[in-house]
């Protein structure tokens, strides 16, 4: 039986003139998320995935009809601001192209909730709440204390976390497993969870950060590791233990031959600093409007616009930070260039898998070492690559200063025994071995 053979026609028909047949992602993560499972989906960049995840959502709600309630029951999380604005574009393309051959179709609204979001348009979502909610952790905890926010995610039933690798390593992932119970424990009910990414290790550890403890985490591993185009770009003069202003002239120079050669091309570097130098040296070269940045300090305005135009093909290169480094679609990118070292493999992969980002397509990427030991490391790196080596995720952190700060925005919204908040704080995983003295010593804090 074919894997779409359990979706509503309009559906299969419209999934089958655009793409043909399923993806593996799809193919095997399709079944598990219709039974309602909580499922991590591992899978390379440009598969597919994000797709794997919302088909099914999707399903979901134009299955209930004329009689969709005004409710949101979808709610998708994202590390970055700028992957949320794009996830709302590249959903409401396909569902105006579903709805539009089959108008018995409900519509569905899928809104943006995050720093950027302007206050009218967040009174107007209160009023009438998008069905898919896209945002961002922090917006998803401030959601949960505020009035508003609370009744518009009391009814969500499945909430979808992208690029899950970027958050389990740091506090910004022990802060969204205990917003990910709060969540449920205001639904009332279990909130399947759905969880993509293109560079995790183990997976199955990954898989019980998403679900938290006590729960089962069905697992779908598509593969790490594509075919790429990869080397490392050494300048003429030799390395040494600083990059010096002769070196840093010949790297720009560099680029901006790569850039000449390529029609699209995306520079990372791992500054804000570095990316505004970067941006203007090679402005020099390449001219006014062929070259600008991308990170997060500058205003919203000034990110969509550069995201807008590197889609648009308007731009001849665009240097970013980590701000542009996870799923988003940025269009049609030939070329990555790596400025200075990524410090992890993953990194390595998730950069360069902004090129090609496609099926069927090779990534392509250089990196430029600033310093001998940057050289080493770029070695090592292509190594790793070469042999399908992947590090380790970091296991998530147990930070008490954030358990203190949820505990007191969990007693704001509503109030709670002592008992119960504890054992919902436990249910998140990096908290799943807290002791009742350490709960106890932050509530003493307030």
């Amino acid at each position: 039986m074919s894997p779409l053979a359990a979706f509503h026609p309009s559906v299969q028909s419209w999934f089958g003139a655009r793409f043909g047949a399923p993806t593996p992602p799809q193919r095997d993560g399709w079944p598990l998320i219709r039974e309602g499972r909580h499922t991590l989906i591992a899978a390379p960049t440009g598969s597919g995935k994000t797709l794997a995840a919302f088909l099914s959502a999707i399903d979901g709600l134009f299955r209930q009809g004329p009689g969709l309630p005004d409710a949101t029951q979808v709610l998708y999380v994202s590390p970055l601001r700028a992957l949320s604005n794009d996830v709302q574009k590249n959903l409401q393309g396909p569902l105006a192209e579903i709805r539009g051959a089959d108008p018995a179709l409900p519509e569905l609204r899928v809104l943006v909730r995050t720093g950027d979001t302007p206050a009218s348009e967040r009174t107007a979502m209160a009023r009438r709440p998008p069905h898919i909610l896209v945002t961002t952790p922090e917006s998803l905890y401030i959601l949960l204390t505020s009035a508003s926010g609370r009744e518009m995610l009391r009814s969500v039933r499945t909430a979808i976390v992208d690029e899950i690798h970027a958050l389990v390593r740091d506090k910004r992932g022990s802060h969204l497993a205990l917003s990910l119970e709060r969540l449920e424990a205001l639904a009332g009910r279990p909130v399947q969870r759905v969880g993509l990414s293109a560079t995790q290790k183990p997976l199955d550890e990954v898989g019980r950060f998403l679900v938290g403890a006590g729960r089962e985490c069905a697992l779908v591993d598509a593969g790490t590791f594509r075919d790429l185009d990869l080397a490392v770009e050494v300048p003429p003069s030799a390395l040494a233990t600083v990059c010096s202003h002769e070196q840093w002239e010949e790297i720009y120079n560099r680029i901006a031959e790569l850039v000449r050669a390529h029609r699209t091309t995306l520079v990372f570097v791992n500054t804000r600093k570095m990316a505004e130098r970067i941006a203007a040296q090679l402005t020099k070269l390449l001219g006014e409007d062929a070259v600008t940045s991308h990170h997060g300090s500058l205003a919203r305005e000034r990110r969509l616009d550069a995201e807008q135009r590197l889609k648009a093909g308007k731009l001849r290169a665009l240097v970013a930070t980590a701000s542009l480094e996870l799923g988003i679609d940025i269009g049609d990118v030939d070329l990555v260039v790596q400025v200075g070292a990524t410090r992890s493999i993953a990194t390595l992969l998730q950069r360069v898998g902004r090129s090609g980002h496609g099926l069927g397509r090779v990534p392509k990427g250089r990196i430029f070492s600033l310093t001998v030991d940057e050289l080493v490391e770029a070695a090592a790196l292509l190594r790793c690559v070469r042999t399908g080596l992947l590090d380790r995720t970091p296991a998530p952190p147990r930070p008490l200063d954030i358990l203190a700060q949820q505990v007191v925005a969990s007693c704001v919204a509503e109030p709670w025994e002592e008992q119960a908040l504890y054992e919902t704080m436990r249910r998140a995983w990096p908290y799943r071995e807290l002791a009742r003295d350490e709960f106890d010593a932050c509530l003493g804090l307030h």
